[in-house]
């Protein structure tokens, strides 16, 4: 019996990360540009116990008996497929209509220096700076970097904005003239690598020569003839991509494993009351 609670015990820890992680997605299911988490379950090692040395007949199966110690979240990976569009039908919000291509985004690190990180979340704006120049920003007021990876800015009284599918920011003016700025644009090699930084930013893993990769192996920059690959839309915003009558079921079942393991605990525990009590 107590087998039976140690069992239970380590199942139950792994199947309250699941409804953890179900419930991240659920509570990010109207999250622009939030991608699911889908969880996995593996077997833990089994014991064996060879106590059928008696035993001469054939058999097909191993000998002895073989105890199973329950299951381990195996891994929770990220689903990368493409979420709905949303129209908005304002000049600066973007969504790329490919899977696996990322805005890059300037994230303060420490009291000075900054990261490089990267989001689906197309929702920009503009924030004035004190020498008339207005900077492109998300709506966390993180800058939105450029093919040269530096900050975008252009000239305030601006009266119009557009982008072409090539990742193009056109700003428009009273007067007819343009200023145009390239966003900077990656597509993901390797999206198991990543770092999860938020629900919506992902950073490139620091530990290169353990995973035994390059960054370029990880991520490419979109440069040059390669712009051409990009696929942004423009007055639109993508959906997350959860899900909810999965997540549900997922959630239901979950909680049904976790109510069954439970009921063994308990069922365990009175049968060792019953024998600890004979006389």
């Amino acid at each position: 019996m107590l087998r039976t609670m140690i069992t239970a015990t380590n199942t139950m820890s792994q199947l309250q990360s699941q409804l953890d992680i179900i419930g991240n997605n659920l509570s990010n299911s109207g999250t622009h540009g939030y991608k699911t988490k889908d969880v996995k379950f593996q077997e833990l090692l089994y014991q064996q116990y060879n106590n059928d040395k008696l035993d001469t007949a054939e058999r097909q199966s191993p000998l002895g008996i073989r105890y199973g110690v329950g299951a381990s979240l195996a891994q929770a990976q990220m689903n990368w497929k493409q979420g709905s569009l949303q129209s908005t039908g304002r000049d600066l919000d973007f969504a790329f209509q490919e899977p696996k291509q990322y805005f890059n985004v300037l994230m303060p690190d420490g009291e000075n220096g900054q990261q490089t990180v990267y989001t689906r979340q197309g929702a920009f704006y503009v924030s004035p700076l004190e020498n008339g120049q207005l900077m492109l920003v998300n709506g966390d007021g993180y800058p939105v970097a450029d093919s040269a990876g530096q900050a975008i800015t252009i000239p305030e009284n601006v009266s119009s904005f557009s982008v072409n599918e090539t990742g193009i920011l056109k700003a428009t003016y009273p007067d007819g003239t343009t200023v145009q700025r390239e966003l900077a644009v990656s597509v993901l090699q390797k999206p198991q690598l990543m770092e999860q930084i938020s629900s919506t930013y992902i950073g490139m893993p620091t530990n290169f020569d353990e995973l035994g990769v390059n960054a370029e192996d990880v991520m490419t920059d979109l440069q040059g003839a390669e712009r051409s690959e990009i696929a942004l839309t423009n007055q639109v915003l993508e959906m997350s991509n959860v899900d909810i009558s999965k997540e549900m079921t997922d959630l239901m079942t979950a909680q049904r494993s976790y109510q069954f393991n439970a009921r063994s605990i308990t069922i365990a525990d009175q049968m060792m009351g019953l024998i600890n009590g004979i006389r």
